[in-house]
């Protein structure tokens, strides 16, 4: 079982920068893939980006403004977000599924609570 909490979400306006953090328990950590999905009202959830042990990747729409980074020693994945606009409001949620997504795709066994992120304009 595998327990994800995110955090780092809140306000900013158009143009600044957020840091998400999502901290996992379980053992092996290192070996799953870690993922970032949004939701924004009325929309159906996104995928933003994953990390696995083979592979990183974005959706085209945060491609160059977001980086997904990991640290395995803290079992904590981070999506650091640059350039934002108010197109990124969401609730962010972190995802984690020990087969390789390094390219992308699903499902994913266990979700965080989310996190939301509002930018204003």
């Amino acid at each position: 079982q595998v327990q994800l909490a995110e955090s780092g979400g809140g306000l900013v306006q158009a143009g600044g920068s957020l840091r998400l953090s999502c901290a996992a328990s379980g053992r092996t950590f290192s070996s799953y893939s870690m993922a970032w999905f949004r939701q924004a009202p009325g929309k159906e959830r996104e995928f933003v980006a994953v990390i696995s042990w083979s592979n990183i990747y974005y959706a085209d729409g945060v491609k160059g403004r977001f980086t997904i980074s990991r640290d395995n020693a803290k079992n904590t994945v981070y999506l650091q977000m640059n350039s934002l606009k108010p197109e990124d409001t969401a609730v962010y949620y972190c995802a984690a599924d020990a087969r390789d997504y390094g390219l992308g795709g699903e499902p994913y066994d266990y979700w965080g609570q989310g996190t939301q992120v509002t930018v204003s304009s």
